[in-house]
C-alpha cells in the first residue's frame, strides 16, 4: 500500500481567492487507482455588485449558472461558506471533502514549500500582507472564513513565490543599499506553481529537455518569465511585485523609477492614484486604450491596437534573450497560459524577433497548436498547457498522506 492509498476515496477543493472573484476546483482522489481527477469547477465573480456562480463538469456540462447577489452582504467573506455547501451538496454520496488547497500569493523569504495551516501560520501569512497588499489579504480572509465554517477541515497553503527559492543573488538582489535588500525588499518572483508544475512535465514528459536551460513564457493577463536551469527556476522576470518583467493585461510591466517620482512631483499623484494606474490603467489597456484581452486588439484594426500587441511581442522576445543570457545560453523555448496555449499569431510575432537565436517556427504546426510548433533544424519551441490547480491538488494530497502517516 501506497502513502497515497492510506487516503481514503474523497474530493479536494482548491480554492484561489480575489477581491471580487473565487476560482475553484474539486479534484476526485481515487486511492485504488492512485489518481488525481479533475471533477468539476467554476467561480464565482462580479462580487460586491452581483454576484454570479457559474460551474461546469471536467467534461463541459452546465452544473450552476446563478445569481447570488441576494447573498452578497460584504464581500467575499459571508459567500465562501455558502459556496462550500454548495460544492458539498454536489459531491456524490461516499465522496467527503478531505481538505482544501489555497493558492496564496506570498510565502516571503522563509516559506519555500506547501504547509498545513495553522494559528502560527496564519500570523505569517498576515505578516506579508505589506508585500502583497492586493492579493494577501483576499487569500488570507479565505483561509479564516473556511476555518471558522469547517474548522475540521485540513487546509494547505501554496504559494507562488516558492518555486523560485533556488535562485542565485544574482537574480534577486536589487542595486540598492544592502540594509533594504535585508529588510525583505528584493526579487521573488511569481507564477510559481506554474513553473513548477511545467518543470515536472518536462521531467516526466521531456527528461533531456528538463536538464537542459529552458525559457518558459507564462502569457496571460499577467504574464511572466523563468528560466529553468535543470528544473529549477534561475531567474525571472516578475520581482518585488507582479508590477515587474513584461507588459500586461492592465499592468505596466518594467517602468524607470523616475516615472514614479515625476508622476508623484508633477501630477500630484498619492499612493493610491499610482496603484491603480500601474495596476489596472496600463499595460495593454493603456497603451491601446482599447482593451485588455489580446484577442480583442488583433482583431482590431485600431493603429494604436497594433502597435500595443507589438511593444508586448517585442518585450516578451528581450526577456527571452535576457533569460538566455542569464544561463549562459538555452535549449528550449516553453509557451504556456492563456495567451501562451491559445495565441498562435502571438506566438509566431514573439519568435519571429528571436530568429538570431536559432529559433523558426513551423507555421503549420504553431496555427494547430502542436506540443512542438518549431521548425525541424530549430532550437525546440513547444507549448504546454499549464496547470497550476492541480499542482495545488497533488502538493494537498502530498500532506495529507505525510499527516496520516505520522
Amino acid at each position: 500500500m501506497t502513502a497515497f492509498q492510506s487516503l481514503e476515496k474523497g474530493a479536494l477543493l482548491v480554492l484561489n481567492s480575489g477581491s471580487s472573484s473565487v476560482k475553484f476546483t474539486v479534484f476526485a482522489v481515487e486511492p485504488a487507482q492512485n489518481k488525481i481527477a479533475p471533477f468539476f469547477a467554476g467561480q464565482l465573480c462580479e462580487i460586491g455588485t452581483d454576484a454570479k456562480l457559474t460551474a461546469k463538469t471536467e467534461a463541459g456540462e452546465k452544473m450552476a449558472e446563478e445569481s447570488w447577489a441576494d447573498r452578497d452582504k460584504g464581500g467575499v467573506a459571508p459567500l465562501l461558506p455558502h459556496l462550500i455547501s454548495w460544492i458539498e451538496s454536489r459531491l456524490p454520496e461516499g465522496m467527503p471533502l478531505l481538505a482544501a488547497g489555497h493558492r496564496v500569493v506570498h510565502g516571503g523569504s522563509g516559506l519555500h514549500h506547501p504547509v498545513m495551516i495553522n494559528e502560527h501560520l496564519m500570523k505569517e501569512l498576515e505578516s506579508l500582507i505589506p508585500l502583497a497588499p492586493l492579493h494577501q489579504p483576499q487569500n488570507t480572509a479565505a483561509i479564516r472564513v473556511l476555518s471558522e465554517s469547517r474548522s475540521e477541515l485540513p487546509q494547505v497553503a501554496c504559494f507562488d513565490t516558492a518555486f523560485h527559492h533556488t535562485q542565485p543573488s544574482t537574480s534577486t538582489t536589487y542595486a540598492i543599499p544592502r540594509e533594504l535588500t535585508e529588510a525583505g525588499i528584493r526579487r521573488y518572483g511569481f507564477h510559481g506553481l506554474s513553473y513548477e508544475y511545467i518543470s515536472r512535465h518536462l521531467r516526466e514528459e521531456m527528461p533531456d529537455l528538463a536538464e537542459g536551460r529552458v525559457v518558459v513564457a507564462h502569457l496571460g493577463n499577467g504574464s511572466s518569465l523563468c528560466a529553468l536551469k535543470n528544473g529549477r527556476s534561475y531567474d525571472t522576470t516578475m520581482g518585488f511585485s507582479v508590477l515587474e518583467g513584461v507588459p500586461m493585461g492592465t499592468r505596466c510591466g518594467n517602468l524607470d523609477p523616475g516615472v514614479i517620482i515625476h508622476l508623484m512631483r508633477e501630477y500630484k499623484m498619492n499612493v493610491n492614484d499610482l496603484e491603480q494606474l500601474l495596476y489596472h490603467k496600463s499595460g495593454l489597456l493603456g497603451m491601446s486604450g482599447i482593451s485588455n484581452d489580446m484577442r480583442a486588439l488583433l482583431s482590431s484594426d485600431d493603429p494604436r491596437a497594433k502597435e500595443a500587441v507589438d511593444i508586448f511581442c517585442s518585450r516578451v522576445a528581450k526577456e527571452i534573450a535576457r533569460l538566455a543570457c542569464a544561463m549562459g545560453g538555452f535549449d528550449a523555448l516553453i509557451f504556456t497560459a492563456g495567451i501562451g496555449e491559445h495565441s498562435a499569431p502571438i506566438r509566431s510575432m514573439v519568435c519571429k524577433h528571436l530568429k538570431w537565436l536559432g529559433i523558426e517556427l513551423c507555421e503549420e504546426s504553431n496555427a494547430n497548436r502542436q506540443s512542438r510548433i518549431s521548425a525541424e533544424n530549430s532550437l525546440p519551441v513547444h507549448v504546454i498547457p499549464t496547470n497550476e490547480e492541480l499542482m495545488i491538488a497533488q502538493h494537498t494530497v502530498d500532506l495529507l498522506t505525510m499527516r496520516n502517516a505520522a
